[in-house]
C-alpha cells in the first residue's frame, strides 16, 4: 500500500483594498480666519455692558420664557477660546487624513454667530424671534428657487433664469391679485388667482428654457441669463407704461394674512417662529417634503435623477429623455414662479422694478451648496435668510459694524459658504449637456 503525500494547497490571498479619503484644508484655514477676526474684535473694539436675549413674541404668549442676559466681554472670550479648539481639533482631522464632519462646521459656526450677536448687541436687547421670524420670511422665495435649481439640475439642465421665474412670478401675482381683488371684491379669490398667474408665468419662463436647451441644443447658460434679461426689461417696461399710471387697479395687490396653527404656535420660540406664518410658508414647507420624497422615494424621482446622472442608460430603459426634461424643467419654473409671489402678495408690497433683487443667484448658491439636495438646500437658503435679517436687525439696535458691511453681508456668506466650506462636492453628470438620440 502507497502512501501519497500531497502537498497543502496554498492559502488564498485577501487583498485589502486602501480606501483614500479626500481631505481638504479649507475648512481650518476658514476656521482659523474667524477665529482671528473675534479676536480682533475682543482686542481691538471691546465693548462693555451686557447683551440680552429676548426669547417671547410678546408678552401675552401662552408660555412665557425668561430673557437671557449675557455679559459681552466674558462671552466672547469664552467663545474665542472655544473657536481656538475647534480649530485645532480640525487641524488634527486633517493631518490625520480624516475630513472635517459636518457637525463640527455646524459647531463652530453657532458658536460664531453667538459671540459676535453678543458682541454687536452688547447693552441693547435683541429680538430673537422677530430675527428668526425675518429670516424665515426671507428666505421663503430662495427656498422656492433652491427647489426649482435642485429639480432643473437633477433632470440635467442647469436653470439659471430662477432669478427671471421669480421675477415674472413677483409681476404677475401683482396684477392678477389686484385685477380679480378689485373686480370680483374677494380677496381670497384674487389671492388664489394671483398664485395660480405667478406659477403659469415661472411656468412659461421655464418651458422657454427647456425648448431652447434641450430641442434647440443652445447652452443653458446663456439661455438662463438671456431670459433674466428678458424678463427684467419687460417687467420693467411694463411697470413704467402700464402699472405706474394705473397703480390703483393693476398694482395694489391684497396679502396674504398670518394664519398660527392652534397650539403648535403657542410653542415657545419654535411657534412663533414657524406656525405664525401666512398660506405661502405653509405651502413652502409642503414643498420642500415633496420635493425630497418625490426625488428620493418615487418613480418619478429615479427616472428624474437617472436622466441627470446617465440619459444613455435611461434611454436605454426606455425613458423619453428629452420629454422628461422638459416637463420637469417646466415643473421648477412653476415651483419658482410661486416663490416670486412673496415679494408681492406673500408681503402685501406693489411691484417694483427688480425687486428681487438677486434672489436667483443666490437660491442658485443654496443649490449648490447644498451638494444638489432640497434638504440641505433649504437650510442653506435659510442661512443666506438669517444673513439678510441680520443685518436689519443690527442696524435697528444701533450696531457698531459698518452699515455697508452690513449691505454686502449676505452675498459674503453665500461667496463664504460656497467657496470656503462646500469644498469640491460633484452635481449631477449630465448636468448642462444636451442630450442628442444617437
Amino acid at each position: 500500500m502507497s502512501t501519497a503525500t500531497e502537498s497543502a494547497a496554498p492559502a488564498p490571498q485577501v487583498v485589502t483594498l486602501d480606501t483614500t479619503v479626500v481631505t481638504s484644508w479649507k475648512a481650518p484655514i476658514a476656521f482659523g480666519v474667524f477665529t482671528l477676526l473675534a479676536l480682533a474684535l475682543a482686542v481691538f473694539a471691546p465693548r462693555s455692558g451686557d447683551t440680552t436675549y429676548k426669547l417671547n413674541a410678546s408678552e401675552k404668549d401662552a408660555i412665557i420664557v425668561p430673557n437671557l442676559v449675557v455679559p459681552a466681554m466674558p462671552a466672547l472670550w469664552t467663545v474665542i477660546v472655544l473657536l481656538a479648539a475647534v480649530t485645532a481639533y480640525s487641524i488634527w482631522l486633517v493631518t490625520s487624513k480624516k475630513r472635517v464632519p459636518l457637525w463640527l462646521i455646524v459647531v463652530f459656526a453657532v458658536l460664531f454667530l453667538f459671540g459676535f450677536l453678543t458682541w454687536a448687541g452688547a447693552g441693547s436687547t435683541l429680538p430673537m424671534i422677530g430675527l428668526l421670524f425675518g429670516s424665515l420670511s426671507l428666505a421663503v422665495p430662495l427656498i422656492f428657487g433652491s427647489l426649482a435649481g435642485v429639480i432643473g439640475e437633477r433632470v440635467g439642465v442647469i436653470n439659471i433664469a430662477i432669478e427671471g421665474q421669480l421675477l415674472a412670478g413677483a409681476f404677475t401675482s401683482a396684477v392678477v391679485a389686484s385685477v380679480v381683488a378689485s373686480s370680483t371684491g374677494s380677496i381670497w379669490v384674487g389671492l388664489i388667482s394671483g398664485v395660480v398667474g405667478a406659477m403659469v408665468a415661472g411656468l412659461l419662463v421655464g418651458m422657454v428654457l427647456a425648448a431652447f436647451s434641450i430641442k434647440y441644443f443652445v447652452d443653458q447658460v446663456i439661455v438662463g441669463v438671456v431670459l433674466n434679461v428678458l424678463v427684467t426689461g419687460l417687467t420693467s417696461f411694463f411697470f413704467s407704461q402700464v402699472l405706474a399710471p394705473n397703480a390703483g387697479v393693476l398694482n395694489s395687490p391684497p396679502r396674504f394674512p398670518r394664519m398660527p396653527i392652534p397650539l403648535l404656535s403657542e410653542i415657545p420660540i419654535i411657534g412663533p417662529v414657524f406656525f405664525r406664518q401666512t398660506v405661502i410658508v405653509y405651502i413652502m414647507y409642503i414643498a420642500v417634503a415633496a420635493v425630497y420624497v418625490g426625488l428620493f422615494h418615487t418613480r418619478w424621482g429615479l427616472r428624474l435623477r437617472a436622466v441627470g446622472e446617465h440619459p444613455q442608460a435611461a434611454d436605454t430603459v426606455g425613458i423619453n429623455v428629452n420629454r422628461t426634461r422638459f416637463w420637469n424643467v417646466a415643473l421648477a419654473g412653476a415651483i419658482a414662479g410661486l416663490g416670486g409671489t412673496f415679494f408681492t402678495i406673500g408681503s402685501g408690497i406693489a411691484f417694483n422694478k427688480e425687486m428681487t433683487a438677486g434672489a436667483g443667484f443666490i437660491a442658485l448658491a443654496a443649490v449648490i451648496f447644498g451638494q444638489w439636495d432640497p434638504i440641505k438646500a433649504t437650510l442653506a437658503a435659510l442661512l443666506f435668510g438669517f444673513a439678510s435679517n441680520l443685518q436689519n436687525t443690527l442696524s435697528v439696535i444701533g450696531s457698531p459694524v459698518p452699515s455697508e458691511f452690513m449691505l454686502m453681508l449676505p452675498y459674503l456668506v453665500t461667496i463664504i459658504a460656497v467657496a470656503g466650506l462646500v469644498g469640491k462636492v460633484r452635481g449631477p453628470a449630465a448636468a448642462g449637456k444636451p442630450y442628442i438620440k444617437a
